[in-house]
């Protein structure tokens, strides 16, 4: 008796993912033999959660990691297929090159129109498009859509309101051969992150008026096109929709710009305010030490309030130092009472006289002496709340380029343990941008600001998740948590308090994980079908691990 033929499809797809399975996992052990031995030894022993956040980034980073994703059926596209193709009218604008053929016979499998386009954009568009209905798909030569796209973006343009002018997509890269690689599953709308990364033009649909199109008639077309689009959302504060989803196979794709130092100048004075940098401690001299010395190097353009709080320090070494500090560097202020690094820091800004504060751990080293004026000048502006520094290891990888909820249950630091050299996911670590919490291990905020929301929560949040319950309270105000990879400073992380290991410090670390998950994760972080149950960081994404810091796919 033959075998149906859709049981042999079935058999011969479970034969591949086993063997991409095995391809992945080798690909791991062999990048490093140690860790993954580690890590399923930690699986064996029931420990499931540490295994897959140490695991997780090593499969990711595979050379078979994206075909295994694809075999599992992770790229399949949800929403509504069956919408009327006439329900919104899409019009692609196809640049006219080598390749052109195939993406017209792509367009048209998916029920849309095309234009070509030269370099210039013809002036009869406008007629075109005179209809605010009407939604332009610029396109590259040679670029593909996905099956089931053209009914996805007609479902997204359906849903939106009228004043929504651009919907964004995710997608990958097509080599020579066919072969899908590099996919690019991108965060909702972040405009700090486009203005050093064009993350929307090839794989976006706009909704503009005929008159864009005689003022776009030049070359760039489609990255102008995009670009007006943005600043017309953003002026009416429409909003920018993104769908979770890989609805576009590219060619090409531009690549993030190299962002340039700042500019602080002698001959351009900077105006800043006046700063109190707040730094709890508890004996540690070693590290405070270099601490302070790195502030004493520190240039700003007024004088800085340095505020130590001595946490109980009873080594005598560490209060002799203390007590020779000069008052007009900074002062001591003595709290023998429990370690609330939340209650500490909010009785240290009650005394405090700085229009801005930064809190900094006693042991993070100062390598650049701009590093300050980085950071407040970027905490300045009307729409950022707290901003963060990129913060490394002392053998050089990054503890902290951000921070994004959900991982692991709760929160964790992104692009951890990457070398800064190294590429990373799409150079993220390495550009400004919006996200959703920072570390206090180095934060910058108004005094203002933090004042109006409370500052940080002592009650739930004595020891872990308080700076990010702090910009979580921030954001919902209107000022965006921000990363700032521009400041860089080394943070020697724990070695003043220890790894929370023992019996006290894990259940106290559960009760702050399970605050923050009851007051947060619903109002914060965006549900997702792809994603189960799990919340999801609206600067991550769903298709991406939830146990990787290190933006890898979903295995």
């Amino acid at each position: 008796m033959s075998v149906p033929q859709e049981h042999r499809v079935q058999d011969e797809r479970k034969w591949a993912i086993a063997w991409l399975r095995v391809k992945v996992h080798a690909d791991a052990l062999a990048t490093d033999p140690r860790t993954y031995l580690r890590a399923a030894w930690w699986w064996v022993l029931g420990k499931r959660l540490r295994a897959r956040i140490v695991l997780s980034p090593l499969l990711g980073r595979s050379r078979s990691a994206y075909r295994l994703w694809l075999a599992l059926g992770r790229d399949k596209l949800a929403g509504n297929q069956s919408v009327d193709e006439h329900s919104v009218s899409i019009i692609a604008l196809v640049e006219d090159g080598e390749g052109r053929d195939r993406t017209l016979q792509s367009l048209a499998s998916e029920g849309i129109a095309a234009e070509l386009v030269s370099s210039k954009l013809p002036e009869r568009l406008g007629e075109i498009f005179a209809h605010d209905d009407t939604w332009a798909l610029p396109m590259f030569s040679g670029d593909l859509l996905a099956s089931g796209a053209g009914a996805v973006y007609r479902q997204s343009a359906s849903a939106v309101s009228g004043a929504t002018r651009l919907i964004f997509a995710d997608d990958d890269i097509l080599d020579e051969n066919g072969h899908r690689s590099e996919p690019h599953l991108k965060p909702d709308w972040n405009s700090e992150l486009f203005q050093h990364f064009d993350f929307l033009t090839g794989a976006a649909i706009v909704r503009l008026n005929a008159a864009t199109f005689a003022e776009l008639a030049e070359r760039n077309w489609a990255s102008n096109l995009i670009a007006h689009a943005v600043r017309d959302c953003e002026s009416k504060g429409a909003e920018i929709v993104h769908v979770r989803n890989i609805l576009h196979h590219r060619v090409s794709r531009p690549d993030p710009r190299t962002v340039p130092p700042p500019n602080f100048s002698d001959k351009e004075p900077v105006e800043l305010p006046s700063v109190s940098i707040i730094i709890p401690t508890r004996n540690g001299l070693k590290f405070l030490r270099k601490c302070l010395g790195g502030l004493e190097r520190t240039t700003y353009p007024t004088p800085l309030e340095i505020i130590v709080i001595d946490n109980g320090s009873d080594d005598p070494e560490t209060l002799q130092f203390l007590a020779d500090i000069r008052p007009d560097f900074a002062r001591v202020l003595r709290d023998d009472g429990p370690f609330n690094f939340a209650a500490l820091n909010n009785r240290a800004v009650a005394e405090a006289t700085g229009d801005m504060l930064c809190f900094l751990n006693n042991d993070i080293e100062i390598l650049d002496t701009d590093w300050l004026m980085t950071l407040a000048k970027q905490a300045l502006r009307d729409d950022v709340g707290a901003v963060g520094a990129c913060l490394l290891y002392p053998d050089g990888r990054i503890q902290h380029a951000g921070v994004v909820m959900g991982i692991g249950g709760g929160a964790a630091h992104a692009h951890r343990l990457l070398a800064p050299g190294e590429r990373g996911y799409f150079g993220r670590h390495s550009l400004p941008q919006y996200v959703t919490a920072v570390t206090a291990a180095c934060l910058v905020v108004e005094k203002e600001k933090f004042l109006a929301v409370g500052g940080f929560d002592a009650d739930n949040f004595a020891v872990s998740f308080n700076d990010v319950d702090l910009c979580l309270k921030l954001n919902r105000r209107g000022w965006q948590s921000m990363y700032e990879p521009r400041a860089i400073l080394v943070h020697h992380e724990s070695v003043s308090r220890g790894l929370d290991r023992d019996a006290a410090g894990a259940a106290r670390l559960g009760r702050e994980l399970e605050a923050l998950q009851n007051r947060w994760n619903e109002a914060v972080c965006h549900s997702s079908e792809t994603a189960g149950e799990q919340a999801v960081d609206p600067f991550h994404h769903p298709l991406l691990s939830a146990y990787s810091e290190q933006f890898v796919l979903r295995l």
